[in-house]
């Protein structure tokens, strides 16, 4: 099989799978970029950070930090505890990530949920590359995801319309996460979990500074229980 025929296969293979995540995050990417230039930035901005960033509900928060006071330590934090389940995704994928050779740089930066979700199911045909068709599952949900926030970011700058209540789309993205895990776990330990903790510590810390220690606690919690929740089959 030549060089050509290898990645066609490959691509042909890798693309229906991704075809849900299409429609999902050309959505999402448009919210992000009309949200961004609703925010008062350019249509350039939310491309840059889509492209660089690429962490999905790291980039609605990331809006909030570029229009907030400058604490790089904060974001730092914040966007480890946002995207702490990264980890446990990175270290399940440790050995095939390694046999994809030099491909594997780019399964690591683009790796998002859903990338996660086919890479871990999916059962590759044995005459497909599995590198290859590693990599263009990624590549393609990165593109979507770029595509949606340009058509956003463009949009924005383009159409003016009432964008009164358009800042609720990152709390109304995080309810909707939020729903979707709900529905995934069969006894609901993490999420009332999770909404224990953010209770407890918006009562200790105030609103203003609730989110940081709410998420060190949730991520302390979910390490310690992580046995314990999966075997009474919770979704982490």
């Amino acid at each position: 099989m030549t060089s050509t025929n290898k990645l066609t296969r490959a691509l042909y293979a890798a693309f229906p799978y991704t075809i849900p995540i299409l429609t999902g995050f050309v959505f999402l990417g448009i919210a992000f970029g009309y949200y961004m230039n609703t925010a008062g930035f350019g249509p350039v901005y939310p491309i840059v950070i889509s492209a660089t960033v690429f962490a999905g509900s790291m980039e609605f928060v990331t809006v909030t930090l570029l229009l907030g006071a400058f604490d790089p330590l904060r974001a730092l934090l914040l966007t480890l505890m946002v995207n702490a389940r990264h980890l446990f995704y990175g270290i399940s994928m440790l050995d095939k990530y390694r046999q994809a050779g030099r491909k594997q740089f780019f399964l690591i930066y683009g790796m998002a949920d859903e990338t996660f979700s086919i890479h871990c199911t999916v059962d590759i045909p044995p005459d497909v590359d599995k590198g290859w068709f590693l990599l263009f599952v990624t590549v393609l949900n990165y593109c979507y995801w770029l595509f949606g926030t340009a058509i956003g970011a463009i949009l924005g700058s383009l159409v003016v319309i009432n964008t009164e209540g358009l800042s609720f789309v990152l709390t109304a993205l995080f309810v909707v996460l939020y729903i979707e895990q709900w529905l995934k776990e069969k006894t609901h330990h993490s999420a009332l979990l999770g909404l224990g903790a953010s209770f407890v510590c918006l009562l200790v810390f105030g609103s203003e500074n609730f989110i940081l220690p709410a998420m060190a606690v949730i991520l302390a919690g979910l390490t310690l229980l992580r046995k314990p929740l999966e075997k009474a089959g919770d979704a982490l």
